[in-house]
Parts: structure tokens; C-alpha cells; sequence
């Protein structure tokens, strides 16, 4: 072998071990997925960062097991693909467990509760759910809000079910009247509310709803992130993130403040 060889070859030996940190830094960054208009859960600010509720919780859980997150934008619909084809490890975005959402992913313990409720323009003459007959109903694609429509339209009578692919766009069609009525997450839509003077929450559906950071089935993070939440909980850190973005104290029986099981299948 030659000295030119060798010293070519040390060279590549060392550009090998340089660049094992960057690969070591790569693993430390925990990929979520989040949809960017469901504020106060998670939205982009005007610089093009996420914040929100999830937000913070998933950037703190992700810290005290020795990660950073990288938030990728995707709609409400492709988190479920993007989990279950390993893109993402973790989606943020209200999502509410479900038993038939536990078949093909995994979720951590609830930190939130919450109802779906109909909402309509303030002057509507729609007053409850029995007032939706012959109705245009508008539901987020995906949501359990298009769940709960979709297996009462018979029964109730809707004329239509418009499904959209973000709140927003769903709230703007209402505000428009190209729907009657929405049925989505309470909390969502009034905080949208607080802007969009002319619509109301109506009536409340009780649902016992509860979101959870949603992982692909079975990932090998459940159990640490789980624990993050776990110990969040206990030394008040979620309770202020629910205060920071809520503007009120969380329920002292709610899944915000008492440690709970992780969800099964």
C-alpha cells in the first residue's frame, strides 16, 4: 500500500467518526406532525413557527427525554398516514383516542378533555341538534365531529355533510353560509370565536373526548413520552401550559392534572 493511499484512506476514517455525531444528533430529533390552523392547540405564528397548547407539551415531553422536535405541517387527514407509514413519530392536532383509532396507532395518555358541540351563526334559528333537520352540515375530514355526523344523519335528517380540511376553511363556509351548521371540538371553535364575532356554539354534544400525543402503533418512545406526561402532571408543568393558553385553571379531576393509564386497544 502506498503512503498516498494510506493517508487517503485515514482521511475517509476520520470523516467517518466526524460525521457520527450528526447521525447520533439525527436520532435525538423527535418528527411530529401537526395541521397549522387549530389554534390554541397548535397554529403558525407570523415567523412560520408553531405554537399552541400541543405545541408546548410535545416540545416539553420531548426535552426531558433528550429530544428536540421538528414540526412538520400537514393536514388533519395525512397525520394518520404519515404515523402509520413512520414518517412522523409523533401527531399533534386534538386528536381524540379512539378504540378504533388504537387498532393501527398507539396513543400516550390523555392531557386534555373535551366535547364536541354545533355551532352556527349567531341569528340562526338553529337552537339544537333536533333543529339540524334538512341541514348542511359541515365537519373537519377525518374528525370525530364527521364521525358523530355522519352516524346521526339518518336519524336527524341532514340534507348534506361537508367535510373540510381545516378548521378554518369550515368555520369561514359557515360564517358564509354555504353550511348550516358545524360540529367540531368545542374548545377550537371558541377560540376562533373570540374573532369570528358572528358564530356560536349552540348546543354541546357530551362525548367524554380525551386527546393524547398519537404515535405510530406499538413505537419504542410511547413508554418515555408517556412518563414525560406522567411526571409533567405531577410537578405542575402542564397545568401551567393549560393555563398559559387557556386562561384558566384545568379542572382539578380533568386529564390535564391526574396521571391516567396508558389507552389500549
Amino acid at each position: 500500500m502506498s503512503f498516498t493511499r494510506r493517508k487517503l484512506l485515514l482521511l475517509a476514517a476520520a470523516i467517518g467518526i466526524a460525521a457520527g455525531p450528526a447521525t447520533a444528533y439525527a436520532a435525538d430529533v423527535l418528527n411530529v406532525g401537526a395541521y397549522p390552523t387549530n389554534p390554541p392547540f397548535e397554529f403558525k405564528n407570523e415567523s412560520g413557527t408553531f405554537e399552541g397548547f400541543e405545541v408546548d407539551i410535545v416540545n416539553e415531553a420531548a426535552k426531558r427525554i433528550g429530544m428536540t422536535t421538528d414540526i412538520a405541517d400537514l393536514g388533519f387527514q395525512a397525520l394518520f398516514a404519515a404515523t402509520t407509514s413512520k414518517r412522523i413519530d409523533v401527531a399533534i392536532s386534538s386528536i381524540t383516542i379512539t378504540a378504533e383509532r388504537l387498532k393501527s396507532q398507539s396513543f400516550t395518555q390523555p392531557y386534555y378533555d373535551s366535547d364536541m358541540g354545533i355551532a352556527t351563526k349567531a341569528d340562526s334559528p338553529i337552537k339544537a341538534e333536533a333543529d339540524l333537520k334538512g341541514k348542511i352540515i359541515g365537519v373537519l375530514s377525518g374528525s370525530t365531529g364527521e364521525t358523530w355526523v355522519k352516524a346521526h344523519q339518518e336519524a336527524d335528517g341532514f340534507s348534506d355533510v361537508k367535510g373540510y380540511d381545516t378548521q378554518q376553511n369550515l368555520l369561514l363556509d359557515l360564517s358564509a353560509g354555504r353550511v348550516d351548521a358545524a360540529v367540531s371540538d368545542i374548545p377550537g371553535m371558541e377560540y376562533s370565536f373570540t374573532k369570528m364575532k358572528d358564530l356560536v356554539v349552540k348546543e354541546r354534544i357530551k362525548t367524554g373526548e380525551q386527546y393524547g400525543l398519537m404515535m405510530t402503533k406499538d413505537h419504542p418512545l410511547l413508554g418515555k413520552l408517556n412518563d414525560a406526561l406522567s411526571a409533567m402532571k405531577k410537578d405542575g408543568t402542564l397545568a401551567a401550559i393549560h393555563k398559559k393558553w387557556f386562561g384558566s385553571d384545568a379542572p382539578a379531576d380533568s386529564s390535564t392534572m391526574k396521571e391516567m393509564p396508558l389507552p389500549k386497544a
